[in-house]
């Protein structure tokens, strides 16, 4: 019996779906859109809080040791695992904005 895998589930290291990735898989410049929060209950209302919302658009500026993200007109950083469960959506012809 093969066993169904949940739309943007991440296994084996690689997203179920080919346009889904975690955050912290992203390159540094790219404007992404929020899709799934995977963390604990606690986190996710966390991140919420700070503006990582599903279907939030977010642009990645930096990946030097912890990423740095804007949100909202502000600059956040978060640590690599933390991204590694926030679920985005590379967002194709946005213009990169310094």
């Amino acid at each position: 019996m093969k066993e169904s895998v949940p739309p943007n589930v991440v296994r084996e290291g690689k997203c179920a779906q080919p346009l889904v990735c975690p955050l912290s898989r992203v390159s540094a410049g790219t404007v992404v859109c929020i899709k799934q929060l995977s963390a604990s209950t606690e986190v996710t209302d966390r991140l919420r809080e700070m503006g990582f919302c599903e279907e939030q658009q977010i642009k990645l500026i930096s990946r030097d040791g912890n990423l740095i993200c804007q949100v909202c007109n502000a600059r956040l950083g978060i640590s690599a695992k933390l991204a590694d469960s926030i679920l985005v959506q590379p967002l194709p012809n946005q213009l990169q904005v310094a």
